[in-house]
Formats: structure tokens, sequence, C-alpha cells
């Protein structure tokens, strides 16, 4: 290897970045430290965990207080910094809603596909039952759950295949994803409503439900396919 090849790819090797910075004083320190988490986290298209974050700060930094501190300035603003998916994103604030509905329509901007009522149930069915096979979904609502159905909520990236079941013929499962998370702004599946809530929503009966009678929901395979009612955020 030539000198002048070797100096090449040592100039390529990025600079290592000080995340210490203890030649600042401590209140600079902070906030070049509030700087770099809100930076990261502004430019990820999805949310950042706290293993990332904690590569731009230094090791005695406390990124829950960082948090609230940028939390805290942005109090003010359209957006806020919130706690999804297992990690942290800018997203616009909900009163804001209708202006952003306004400038870029129904699915503000984000291109998103509206579910229809059947698919919002099934995969309501998925959260709440994971993991669970499309035999098994097709016993809670009394007719077939279809490949399509299961399709249209994969191609979303809202649900995953799960483990093997360990019925006959080993069947796959499905599972939500970190997308289904950050789609109806829950950090963990945790925050998941229960089901007495949805009950006195008047969206869900857990009795109907286990008893494998939901038609109630669907009507006639016609109605549900005309349904597009979007299935209540979270």
């Amino acid at each position: 290897m030539s000198e002048a090849f070797a100096r090449r790819k040592a100039n390529d090797q990025p600079a290592l970045l000080d995340t210490e910075l203890e030649h600042l004083p401590a209140e600079l320190r902070w906030r070049e430290w509030m700087g770099r988490v809100e930076a990261v986290i502004f430019a990820a298209s999805e949310p950042v965990s706290r293993e990332v974050l904690a590569r731009v700060v230094g090791k005695s930094c406390n990124l829950e207080l960082v948090i609230e501190d940028i939390r805290a300035e942005l109090a003010g603003r359209p957006y806020e910094l919130v706690a999804v998916a297992g990690g942290w994103q800018h997203r616009t604030k909900k009163v804001f809603g209708d202006a952003i509905h306004a400038a870029f329509g129904q699915q503000g901007g984000q291109g998103e596909k509206e579910l229809s009522q059947t698919e919002a149930l099934v995969l309501m069915c998925i959260a709440y039952f994971q993991p669970i096979t499309r035999g098994e979904l097709s016993s809670f609502f009394g007719k077939e759950v279809s490949r399509d159905l299961i399709g249209v909520l994969r191609a979303q990236e809202l649900i995953a295949s799960g483990p093997r079941s360990p019925q006959p013929g080993a069947p796959y499962t499905y599972v939500t994803t970190k997308t289904f998370l950050s789609q109806f702004g829950l950090d963990t599946l945790r925050q998941l409503p229960d089901f007495e809530a949805l009950e006195d929503a008047g969206l869900l009966s857990k009795e109907k439900l286990l008893a494998g009678d939901m038609t109630e929901f669907f009507g006639s395979q016609g109605e549900a396919a005309e349904t597009e009612d979007k299935w209540p955020p979270f």
C-alpha cells in the first residue's frame, strides 16, 4: 500500500466524537448534550432508542433529564418529543391535526392507507392475543380471515410473522411490529387500553370475542368491504 493511499484511507475514517466534553463548563456541556440528542432524533425517520442516543453523550449524562429539558423547551412549539415504539421521536401535536389534514388531506401527508373496519378489528385481535394464527383469528370472527387481509396488514408493516404454532402443521403466527406501536402512538404493548375501556367505548365485546361471535361488527361481507372507519387511535 502506497503512502499516499494510506493517508487517504486514514482521512476517510470519521473523527472520534468527544462525548464527555470535560473542557466545557457544566451548563454548556449540558446544552451541547441536549443539542446532540435533539439533532439525532430530528434527523431520524423512526423512533431513536436509548442505545443510539447514548453514543453522542457522556457516561454521566442522564438521558431522561435531557429529554425532559428538551420537552420543556418545545412546550410552545407545534411539535413535541414523544416516547414511542421503544424510543423517542418528534411528532406534531394533536391539536394541529385539523390544520395538517387541511394542508395534505385525510392522510396528513404520511401516505398511510386507512384501514377498513374488518382490517382494524383483525389488527386489534392480533395486538391483544399475539402470537396468534390465522385459523385462531378465523375462529374468533366466525368466518375466514383471508390471506389477502393479512397481506394488507403485512404490507403496511403493522404485523409480521411470529413463531410457529405448536398446533398440527405448525402454522405461522402473527405479531404486531414497531411500526404498529409508532403508528398508534404506543411506547410498548403494555399501553394498550384494557378491555373494559374498549367495552365502555362500544368498540369491543370481550364476551362475544372469546365466544367467537363477532358477526355484529361485520354484517355481510359486502358491508365490511365498503366500511372504511379507521380504527380509533389509542
